[in-house]
């Protein structure tokens, strides 16, 4: 029984992937408005505001054989880990595995230059030094609890219903030029499918889950509005852009990330690549969710 704190877009991938294998598969939100959504795909719904743990959420914990945690951590760092002192073995006492889901923010800005798991982290922004933190606690439990922890660090996640054609049929996309900048990114099916590999061979470290090709933000969109035979939004230059701090914030790092680590382990990326992707979303209709 996979257990998934956080069933939001990624988790719900990762449920998704993980029932096809025969997993029976529970997940929390905090909005009781969206326990039914989870019903509905055959997730068992339980709420967890990240304050208490329910009498109802214990039972499940309990019964966990596969564990993933998804839910961002606080100022008071990762909420799980808070509420059960970091002790797995007697909160799922049938753990075989874990995994916490992190980002590439970690690594900070390096100008450009390829990172893989080895590099230093060195987070620039509030929220990735908080992830930092919550990546050694989770790795420090699964040792005490001598339980394989798998840290997944994602970079710019989208798919069905969150993407660039979204953004051009909402008049919301922009073409924001910083020059040498690139992002990478991960469809959200990779993100369920490299949780399911992983999980199998009870892989333990640190893993990048992203795409093959860094590229400049605004190649992408232009790259949606060619598949939709609609005109890309001007370019504008970065400086002169209004964006929101945290929006700014990520074009504050600049990197390439490396996913050859998994990769080496057999693992297969279904969309490596954003042009590909972008195609299969546009020309299957999935695009829109």
């Amino acid at each position: 029984m996979m257990m998934i704190f956080g069933a939001g877009y990624s988790g719900q991938a990762i449920a998704a992937n993980a029932r096809a294998a025969g997993f029976a598969v529970a997940g929390t939100s905090r909005s009781a408005d969206r326990l039914e959504s989870l019903q509905q795909q055959h997730i068992k719904p339980l709420l967890f505001d990240g304050m208490r743990l329910s009498a109802e959420l214990e039972v499940a914990m309990a019964q966990a054989t596969h564990l993933v945690q998804s839910i961002a951590p606080g100022s008071a760092g990762d909420p799980l880990l808070m509420l059960t002192g970091g002790d797995l073995r007697r909160y799922f006492p049938k753990l075989c595995w874990a995994a916490y889901l992190s980002t590439v923010g970690v690594y900070g800005d390096h100008g450009g230059a390829w990172v893989d798991e080895e590099t230093p982290c060195r987070p620039v922004s509030r929220r990735s030094v908080e992830r930092v933190a919550a990546e050694t606690g989770w790795c420090d439990a699964g040792k005490r609890a001598d339980v394989p922890v798998a840290v997944l660090r994602l970079s710019g996640i989208y798919g069905p219903g969150r993407n660039g054609f979204v953004n051009l049929s909402q008049g919301t996309a922009r073409r924001l030029v910083k020059p040498g900048q690139v992002f990478n990114r991960i469809r959200v099916e990779d993100i369920g499918a490299a949780s399911l590999f992983l999980s199998e061979r009870q892989a333990s470290g640190i893993f990048n889950i992203t795409d093959d090709e860094p590229a400049p933000p605004q190649d992408v969109v232009s790259e949606a509005a060619r598949l939709m035979g609609i005109e890309a939004p001007a370019e504008q230059a970065f400086e002169t852009a209004e964006l929101t701090p945290m929006a700014r914030s990520f074009y504050g790092e600049n990197k390439r990330v490396s996913n050859r680590k998994i990769r080496n382990l057999g693992f297969r990326f279904r969309y490596p690549e954003y042009r590909a992707s972008l195609g299969d979303l546009w020309t299957s209709g999935r695009w829109s969710g």
